[in-house]
């Protein structure tokens, strides 16, 4: 099969991407054998091409907004039938019975194994998963506007809930990519009032093209303070310029995987009065099944710029620098 593959680390203006021809992969017992038509690109497989992320074994296939039908099961496989459109997302499996998997924080387990990171991902035409966290997709997506649901969605949607973001208040978007431009419908469905920064001045237009009512840069303050925040750019300052941006009592949500060193923070006036600054780690199936059925509700619109497989890098290229409005996403076939 055809896959674009990283063999070595460096930065994706270099081409760390290879198109190869390997091995189809096999379904094991309780896994799925995937034939993917369209596969999301993420931050993360930026973060994994460029080597940003620890431990990361190579040879490696990215990507993990996966949009496929089931070609072939393995042993005892039995939630899917062949034929069935199923997507798979950034956490590959768990191991269901430590502490944190029995609280329902499965993301925080221990021997959790994430999709184009420890396993190979969809960058490729096929792809093997486990069953039990592929996902059933709502009818009224198309595969290509179905692709970030699957991490962009999911892990905003997470962001959302630490953020303890509650209806009608008001909520700061730091970054305006592909994760926000989800985000942002969901905080407008529950009448929340968004206030976007971004460097880019198409992405502060996209913003408020989708009702943000107030979009600057990221070292702008808002008109009145925030309740809460969300920052989706791996910029360590920004964390320090939203915590400015929040009242009292506000939090600070940090939605990515990988972010440049946070710098000193001046505790009395941007942290103080019960300001909180919390990560966000990956995200639980829970919080995947609980998001898809929203964005059907919604209906969520998402929107695509499409590459084919063998231009990844370019894809890559264009998130890096901002380049795509929306998400990007391969087409496979």
């Amino acid at each position: 099969m055809r896959a674009m593959v990283v063999s070595g680390f460096k930065p994706v203006e270099e081409n760390p991407l290879q198109l190869q021809e390997v091995d189809r992969p096999h379904p094991g017992p309780g896994q799925i054998l995937i034939k993917v038509n369209y596969c999301g690109v993420c931050h993360t497989d930026l973060h994994t091409v460029e080597g940003e992320l620890p431990e990361v074994p190579l040879p490696r296939i990215p990507g993990h907004q996966v949009v496929g039908v089931v070609e072939q099961k393995g042993e005892g496989a039995e939630l899917f039938r062949k034929g069935d459109r199923v997507g798979v997302a950034w956490l590959y499996s768990a191991c269901g019975h430590c502490g944190f998997c029995r609280r329902g924080l499965e993301n925080l387990c221990l021997e959790a194994r994430f999709t184009g990171y420890q396993v190979d991902g969809g960058y490729a035409e096929y792809l093997v998963a486990p069953e039990d966290f592929a996902y059933e997709l709502p009818e009224n997506f198309p595969d290509e506007q179905a692709a970030p649901l699957l991490c962009a969605g999911i892990i905003g949607y997470r962001a959302l809930r630490l953020s303890r973001i509650k209806p009608g208040q008001k909520l700061g978007l730091y970054g305006f990519g592909a994760s926000a431009h989800v985000t942002i419908q969901v905080a407008r469905h529950w009448n929340c009032r968004v206030y976007v920064f971004s460097r880019s001045q198409e992405h502060r237009q996209h913003a408020l093209e989708l009702g943000a009512c107030w979009a600057r840069k990221p070292d702008e303050l808002p008109p009145e303070k925030l309740d809460s925040a969300i920052v989706f750019a791996p910029a360590g300052e920004v964390a320090r310029l939203a915590l400015r941006a929040v009242d009292r009592g506000g939090t600070v949500a940090l939605a990515g995987i990988y972010m440049s060193p946070i710098p000193e923070i001046n505790y009395e006036s941007e942290l103080y009065h019960e300001k909180c600054l919390k990560s966000v780690a990956n995200a639980t199936r829970q919080d995947g099944v609980e998001f898809l059925k929203m964005a059907a509700d919604i209906p969520i619109q998402t929107e695509v710029k499409i590459y084919p497989l063998e231009e990844a890098n370019r894809a890559l290229y264009e998130v890096k620098h901002s380049l795509v409005n929306g998400a990007a996403v391969l087409k496979i076939g």
